[in-house]
């Protein structure tokens, strides 16, 4: 199996590092006491639509590219790289749940505005207390004459405050289903949270009886569908994320002066270089594997995906906690961009639960494969 990248992928990387090279600037989250509001959420997206990048992944019969999770990964890590702000993550999550839940009619309508650029969508999965498999949601569906109402609360929703629409997850009398929902609609109350990661937008949703259109296809094996992929999102952000470390590090390096010569001279910083270039070799193998096989539909496209967001969100912290020890006492400060990647990994590697959360669904399906 050849995971070399083509030159497609590679044009497709190269065109995302330029784009973004020029237009992210943390400056402005550069100073104590930053915020998400800072970070230019609304500066980057007319031109990520301009890029076609919404319409990546949605299916060619819903107005989408239909391209590969391969083609995906070269733009999510450079924006995991450049840490671009912009509801990109939210966005694709709502639609992979339209695309795993919705019938035809809604899956043309809502996939083929996301792939236009029109909408922006957020996912509502996790529960008040953070949980993602409680036995009860948080979030209940009624029913009415003209649909569903939906009340509760749901937590950590990604872009939810910078969206169109909302996808929820509810319990309803048929068990958990998912619901779009107006993001402007009465009863709507979204508060942004003080997040560790103030690179990206992540939002407490309070519902009181909202109008909700109900996904038809709702089922249980959307949301492990769905979730799957948004494993190999934040493993593939991670993976870029290390590489800017790393090479922020050694350039750091080069040019810091101790005792007469660059700190790169000594073994202990070399070490640590070394182990943080093998640990992204091992990621990034991981990812493309990972991208690989959602794309292709293989058996092993779960356990892939979970390993490889256990592996890299891990790699990612200890890639970032090194960095950090090599630039000495300078890297713990406000004015460095050493403390963005410093949260980013540590957020990535909780958002959707732990790494050791994801080691032990991979134990559960080899026990059940075993069984």
């Amino acid at each position: 199996m050849d995971f070399s990248l083509s030159e497609d992928h590679e044009a497709l990387r190269d065109s995302a590092a330029n784009f973004l090279n020029k237009e992210v600037d943390h400056a402005a989250l550069l100073v104590p006491g930053a915020k998400i509001e800072q970070a230019g959420y609304d500066k980057l997206w007319p031109h990520m639509v301009e890029l076609g990048w919404p319409a990546i992944v949605v299916p060619e019969s819903y107005g989408g590219l239909g391209m590969s999770y391969i083609d995906l990964i070269m733009i999510v890590g450079e924006m995991g790289r450049t840490l671009a702000a912009a509801p990109f993550f939210g966005t694709l999550a709502g639609a992979w749940m339209i695309e795993a839940a919705g019938s035809e009619a809604q899956k043309s309508e809502l996939l083929g505005a996301v792939a236009a650029g029109g909408l922006k969508l957020s996912l509502a999965i996790a529960d008040d207390d953070g949980g993602f498999e409680n036995a009860s949601s948080s979030a209940k569906a009624s029913k009415t004459a003209d649909g569903y109402t939906l009340s509760g609360r749901k937590n950590f929703v990604v872009d939810a405050a910078s969206s169109e629409k909302i996808v929820v997850a509810a319990d309803s009398d048929s068990g958990r289903q998912f619901f779009v929902i107006d993001r402007h609609a009465t009863g709507v109350s979204i508060e942004t949270l003080d997040w560790r990661d103030i690179t990206r937008e992540v939002c407490s949703l309070e519902l009181d009886n909202v109008p909700a259109q109900l996904l038809e296809n709702s089922n249980a094996h959307c949301w492990p569908w769905v979730r799957n992929r948004l494993y190999l999102m934040l493993a593939a952000e991670s993976v870029a994320g290390i590489g800017f470390v790393l090479s922020d590090a050694v350039e750091y390096a080069k040019q810091r002066v101790a005792f007469g010569r660059p700190i790169g001279a000594f073994q202990a910083i070399k070490h640590q270089l070394a182990e943080i270039a093998g640990q992204r070799e091992l990621a990034e193998a991981a990812v493309q594997y990972a991208a690989w096989a959602l794309s292709e539909d293989d058996e092993k496209a779960t356990i892939a995906a979970t390993m490889a967001q256990s592996y890299a969100s891990e790699a990612y912290k200890a890639a970032v906690f090194r960095n950090v020890q090599v630039f000495g006492a300078i890297g713990f400060t406000w004015e460095m961009k050493n403390h963005l990647y410093f949260k980013r990994a540590r957020a990535n590697s909780e958002l959707l639960g732990s790494p050791a959360q994801q080691r032990e669904e991979v134990m559960q399906i080899l026990e059940r494969k075993a069984a």
